[in-house]
């Protein structure tokens, strides 16, 4: 369960907010939506690019299938109805980076309609955000502007990227809701595998729509839209910083301005961009060189085969199958490679221990080396023998993470590092009862103070032992044996 947050809106009670947010999803396929360039991120500027999404006079596009797949597939995943009949449209504006003069994308009749995605509160309920739609579009390509000379560049290679709008209904009331929203859709369409989710590289990214009014008010407020903000946290700090500015001005008796505002985040502030453009600016009609998408029943059919175990399933799953705590669980699922990790581990090794290994050494391990868990040596196979070297008894808990310090270093087996420098531990009660008569022979003050009921000192006993046999004594055992001899 969430902590409670604090937010903006806590100083001010009498106030509400109304969001909405538009998410721009860039999709996984090989090539682009309308044409054959290969759909890639980091490539030399203007090297993916033909004379269809250059936009060249007199050419046509074709659409990518895999494109629609992605979309019936975001769609079931968010509980949509997926429309039998949808079509595209074209929409103008004049940009640089748009060489066409015009967007292709979908209008009137989207691919996707009414869906919601369900999210966590603060207090452990749960709200459905719904949503409006999920349409086809493809991307603009990219400005590049100079430091230093007054000049702009434009690069094409992401013109044409083929690209999911998901819109939602205004359901979402504060910062916490919004972030936690956009963490959940993002996971959605990682675990589909249909974006890889990276928002510095712009794959995901969102256009948050605010307005504030007095709780009292029947009236929704002037929308101010928050364009392209590429991180969780700077989404988090722009929607309390408008929120502030917006009551601000309604105090002060001013009219919040319908437009356009980019989140500067040195200076934490919000930017005027441009006002906010209508519908009818667009000037939207059906693109004449597309058909219309027509989808029966075998074709979503065939899509729903495909579906994965989505987050909040597998979430529920954790918690009830491997008896994980919802903290435990959430931090899993929000990312699937740890979640994919976790559970390769615990087939292996289905030890109440292996939440503990991956959320404290594992996690903490790549925090300090600064690696992904791809690159860690430390697979889920050599995690699950560590453990069970410490089940079976073979090695204490202080040994095994010197094992797994060594197996993070070097990639070797766990079983061969215990072997070859001896580290196996010593389970023997005739060794370690001559040990610990040795320790408490050797300490009668300590012992006498013990007694006398200073209990503390025990700790003392048993690290004097764990000393003597090299970190290597069974800790049960000595526990066992010295309550026995004090």
């Amino acid at each position: 369960m969430a902590s409670n947050i604090e937010s903006i809106l806590d100083h001010y009670p009498e106030y509400e907010a109304t969001i909405g947010i538009e998410v721009h999803v860039q999709l996984t396929t090989k090539t682009k939506i309308f044409c054959s360039c290969a759909n890639e991120v980091g490539k030399e500027p203007n090297t993916d690019i033909c004379n269809i999404c250059a936009g060249h006079p007199g050419v046509l596009p074709v659409l990518n299938q895999q494109v629609v797949n992605y979309a019936i597939l975001a769609g079931l995943a968010t509980n949509c109805s997926v429309e039998k009949i949808s079509e595209f449209a074209r929409k103008h504006y004049f940009y640089p980076d748009l060489p066409k003069g015009y967007q292709i994308t979908q209008n009137e009749f989207p691919i996707c309609s009414e869906g919601y995605v369900p999210i966590r509160l603060q207090d452990g309920s749960e709200k459905k955000v719904r949503l409006i739609r999920i349409h086809i579009e493809e991307d603009a390509g990219k400005n590049i502007h100079s430091t230093n000379g007054g000049v702009s560049f434009v690069d094409l290679n992401r013109a044409g990227t083929p690209l999911l709008e998901i819109v939602s209904y205004p359901d979402i009331s504060s910062m916490y809701e919004a972030k936690t929203y956009l963490k959940i859709l993002r996971s959605i369409v990682q675990y589909l595998n249909i974006c890889t989710g990276n928002m510095e590289e712009g794959a995901f990214r969102a256009d948050t729509n605010i307005s504030v009014k007095k709780k009292t008010d029947k009236k929704l407020g002037t929308r101010c839209e928050l364009k392209n903000i590429n991180s969780f946290k700077f989404i988090g700090d722009a929607i309390e910083y408008e929120i502030q500015r917006q009551v601000e001005l309604i105090e002060s008796g001013q009219k919040v301005i319908q437009e356009t505002r980019l989140w500067d985040s040195k200076s934490k502030k919000t930017i005027s961009m441009r006002l906010k453009e209508e519908v009818a600016d667009y000037r939207y009609f059906q693109d004449p060189d597309l058909p219309l998408v027509e989808i029966n029943e075998e074709w979503i059919s065939r899509i729903k085969k495909l579906l994965p175990e989505l987050p909040h399933e597998k979430l529920e799953r954790f918690c009830k199958e491997k008896g994980l705590s919802l903290y435990e669980a959430e931090i899993l699922v929000d990312d699937r490679e740890l979640a994919d990790y976790f559970e390769k581990v615990y087939e292996l090794s289905p030890s109440k221990q292996t939440i503990n290994w991956v959320l404290r050494d594992v996690l903490g391990y790549l925090k300090e080396a600064k690696i992904s868990l791809i690159e860690c040596k430390v697979t889920p196979e050599k995690l699950a023998a560590i453990i069970r070297l410490v089940e079976s008894g073979k090695i204490n808990n202080s040994v095994a993470k010197e094992v797994f310090e060594v197996v993070a270093q070097t990639g070797d087996e766990p079983e061969n590092i215990v072997k070859e420098k001896g580290l196996e531990q010593i389970g023997s009660v005739d060794k370690l009862e001559v040990i610990v008569k040795e320790i408490i022979a050797a300490n009668p003050d300590s012992v006498e103070k013990y007694k006398a009921g200073k209990d503390r000192l025990f700790g003392f006993f048993v690290g004097q032992a764990m000393k003597k046999t090299n970190g290597k004594g069974n800790p049960k055992i000595i526990q066992e044996l010295l309550k026995k001899h004090l």
